[in-house]
């Protein structure tokens, strides 16, 4: 089922997503100030590439540099990443068929904006 899911959801609005999140985390690698949140953007953008199936939770090591990482994150990328998700959510809500895809762009509106200290894991 999660395949099906993950190759609707790419047509549905996750590629484009993901390209977002990768072109964040160029934008971030390019300069020396935002080198530290390469590799969280790069990881979300695996995960908005294909979401079903796998889970985030707060990583158990995250402490105040990762609030201090997010807060950032949100000045510098997480907002306009956020907006382009409930942008899409805002569209597939719409339809019957949209409705499970919107809800996975509004999980990942709200991961937009803390990305920093967060662990991506399957579900088994």
């Amino acid at each position: 089922m999660s395949l099906i899911l993950n190759i609707l959801w790419l047509v549905f609005g996750g590629l484009p997503m993901a390209l977002g999140w990768v072109l964040a985390a160029a934008i971030m690698a390019l300069t020396i100030v935002g080198l530290p949140w390469t590799p969280a953007a790069l990881r979300l953008a695996g995960y908005t590439l294909l979401p079903f199936g796998q889970t985030v939770i707060e990583a158990p090591d995250a402490g105040a540099l990762s609030t201090i990482g997010n807060i950032i994150w949100f000045v510098l990328a997480g907002w306009w990443l956020a907006l382009g998700h409930l942008i899409l959510a805002a569209g597939l809500a719409i339809t019957i068929i949209g409705i499970p895809f919107a809800w996975a762009h509004l999980k990942l509106a709200r991961l937009s904006l803390t990305p920093v200290g967060k662990v991506i894991l399957p579900l088994s």
